[in-house]
């Protein structure tokens, strides 16, 4: 019995090592959009129409270095300010399936049709995700938008002193950079991550249990080619934690051993897009329906995609054996380390109020 709880302890912590970093930088980014992004400019662009919105979206994400946590807030704040829930989708889709870190790895170690398909397919299938969410949504175009003010709004109810609306409005000192950025930080510590950290942290349990459980040699199975290999590697690839950056190796290696390079892109976009932790904020974000739409759409535009890449190199010739080099690790271990004990002590808070809140409802 200890000897399990350790081991589910060390894969809980090695997981929050991995991904307290990108959760960081992903609440700063949301801090940014609360700071930069107008709600009515997100309405504008992101909120109202079944297609453009999505496609804008999907390829907004794709440069993006955020992995499928570090999304969350980023894509949480889009939504808080009025993005609808195709783009969305799209924004978490091809967030974490691509990256400019992402793509620049794989030019190192994969070829350069991998290198192209790899980007190629995240916007694919993004769109994908994207577009079915709305299209299945009965209330896609009807439900009315529901957007946030801003922080620094000079009233609620008044849009300023050319409103209209004949009352008398204080002229506010215009905020600075500096303020803006601590405002834009305070709002992703207190709302964002107070909205996401408990399913978190239920997600990072649960994907524990699957880390210890799952055998290490699995991945290397029966993985040569063909749709049941593509299968395989999605029910693999589905509940783990893995970033885009780090699929990356992974798959050169992969490649290496024999799976069919359609197979390695189905792990590069459904591992990072992906995981058990992920997904339990998803529910959240999304809804279960929301959820369904979203592996659906990925599972299917990545065996698709991965079996038109296992025709392409064919009908061309071209091996798909990679060059493998040393990989440098991209973030020291102190770093990783220091951006988890981090995040524990931005969400104490927050657990405090949830135990205070749950021994009032007690009382």
């Amino acid at each position: 019995m200890m000897h399990f709880v350790s081991e589910m302890t060390t894969a809980a912590w090695t997981l929050l090592e991995q991904s307290s970093l990108y959760i960081l930088f992903g609440l700063l980014i949301g801090g940014l959009l609360k700071m930069v992004l107008s709600p009515a400019y997100v309405a504008a662009h992101l909120g109202k129409g079944r297609f453009k919105p999505v496609f804008k979206a999907a390829l907004l994400g794709v440069p993006i270095p955020l992995c499928s946590c570090g999304v969350l807030p980023a894509a949480a704040q889009l939504k808080r300010q009025g993005a609808n829930n195709g783009a969305t989708t799209a924004f978490l889709v091809s967030t974490p399936e691509s990256g400019v870190d992402s793509i620049a790895v794989s030019w190192a170690l994969l070829d350069p049709l991998m290198t192209v398909a790899r980007p190629v397919a995240a916007f694919c299938s993004a769109f994908v995700a994207g577009v079915m969410e709305n299209l299945l949504d009965p209330n896609a175009n009807r439900q009315p938008m529901r957007i946030l003010p801003m922080a620094s709004a000079p009233a609620a109810a008044c849009a300023g002193t050319e409103c209209g609306c004949g009352h008398e409005h204080p002229t506010l000192p215009a905020a600075g950079w500096g303020q803006k950025l601590g405002q834009g930080v305070r709002y992703a510590v207190t709302d964002i991550w107070g909205d996401l950290a408990g399913w978190f942290f239920v997600g990072i349990a649960v994907a524990a249990c699957i880390t210890v459980f799952i055998p290490d040699d699995l991945i290397t199975r029966h993985l040569g080619g063909g749709i049941g290999s593509m299968l395989l590697m999605l029910l693999i690839g589905i509940p783990l934690y893995v970033c885009a950056t780090a699929a990356t190796p992974i798959a050169a290696s992969l490649i290496l051993k024999g799976v069919s390079p359609g197979a390695a892109l189905v792990f590069l976009l459904a591992g990072p897009a992906t995981n058990v932790a992920a997904l339990a904020v998803l529910v959240k974000i999304l809804g279960k329906r929301g959820v369904a739409v979203y592996l659906a759409s990925v599972s299917v535009v990545s065996v698709l995609c991965g079996l038109l890449l296992d025709g392409l190199y064919m009908s061309l010739g071209i091996s798909a054996a990679a060059t493998i080099g040393e990989v440098a690790e991209f973030v020291p271990h102190w770093l990783m380390t220091g951006a988890a004990v981090v995040l524990l002590l931005l969400s104490l808070p927050l657990i405090s109020r949830w135990f205070s809140l749950k021994g009032c409802r007690l009382a």
